[in-house]
């Protein structure tokens, strides 16, 4: 079977992401709250364009992972480059004390592998 395709090919994920591993900044975990500033433009990434279609409301980062069926790594570095071209913008959640109240990783972690798994 070809690895053409899949959501884990390497070859695709190089490529989506210019050989990076790692985001540009350091601004986001898992909970971390996305909110589209622009509209989808001709001659964008087709997933740039879908997470700015997703993000009309705030959307977590591990939800527009699982919605591209792509790993959170990868999707950080995606959000990275949109953050600073200024096409989304991002926030933490807060409880109503304004205080950080932020989910476990490990757990979330578990949810999007059963998200993916669906």
């Amino acid at each position: 079977m070809s690895l053409a395709g899949r959501d884990d090919d390497p070859e695709r994920l190089y490529t989506l992401t210019g050989g990076r591993s790692r985001p540009g900044r350091d601004c986001f975990d898992l909970v971390t709250l996305v909110v589209s500033e622009a509209a989808p433009a001709q001659g964008m990434q087709s997933e740039h364009v879908a997470i700015l279609r997703m993000c009309q409301q705030p959307v977590a980062v591990v939800e527009i992972a699982a919605d591209l069926r792509l790993p959170v790594s990868i999707t950080k570095i995606l959000l990275s480059d949109m953050l600073d071209a200024e096409w989304i913008s991002v926030r933490h959640p807060r409880t109503q004390r304004g205080t950080t109240r932020l989910a476990d990783p490990s757990t979330l972690e578990k949810v999007l592998v059963g998200l993916r798994d669906l």
